[in-house]
């Protein structure tokens, strides 16, 4: 597994995991292109012998004390070996490194999975969006997790040779490196 920075040149193989993972709902090409190429998040990608299984997303503005999980997919074929857990915590260290005291992120409630996942790693629940994915009308979990309490339990430090935003290095850190959970809790569906 290798985690790296995404580039414009991922967005036709995130695209088609996009649309695999979220049949209904998913982003439109031009929002991809967006959200990889603006300086306020980070994307990752998780590649394996040339070819992407996976991809997740934070919108972390540098020094903002909040931040948002925007997606996390995973190809049908590469789950429960750890890969969401990684891009997970991955995320989370791209915000904790930001600057940022808390992560938020929505879940669909028909997705146990995932929530676990969510759970195991230090969200909890704070509220529901009725009906929030449409066309189907599933209700979204909201959760957080407190990024200070969950990187001194990891021990990932505050500056790992995260720059200025958008000059994250590809080393792979704490977070990507990780990969101790064999069972990856995230979803049979793909999203989170």
């Amino acid at each position: 597994m290798t985690l790296r920075t995404a580039t414009g040149d991922d967005l036709a193989e995130i695209m088609k995991l996009e649309r695999a993972t979220f049949p209904t709902d998913a982003w439109s090409e031009p929002m991809l292109r967006d959200e990889i190429a603006s300086p306020h998040g980070r994307y990752v990608v998780d590649v394996e012998a040339g070819r992407l299984l996976g991809y997740g997303g934070v919108r972390s503005v540098e020094g903002a004390p909040d931040s948002d999980i925007q997606t996390i997919a995973i190809a049908a074929e590469a789950r429960g070996r750890g890969r969401g857990r990684a891009l997970l915590r991955e995320l989370l260290a791209t915000a904790y490194r930001r600057g940022a005291i808390g992560v938020f992120l929505e879940v669909r409630d028909d997705n146990p999975r995932a929530t676990s996942l969510y759970a195991s790693e230090g969200f909890t629940v704070i509220g529901r969006r009725p009906r929030y994915y449409q066309p189907d009308d599933v209700d979204a979990i909201v959760m957080k997790i407190d990024l200070r309490g969950w990187a001194a339990e990891r021990g990932v430090p505050a500056d790992t040779g995260v720059g200025p935003i958008g000059s994250e290095t590809d080393a792979a850190g704490p977070a990507a490196s990780d990969t101790a959970p064999t069972t990856d809790t995230a979803t049979e569906k793909g999203w989170c």
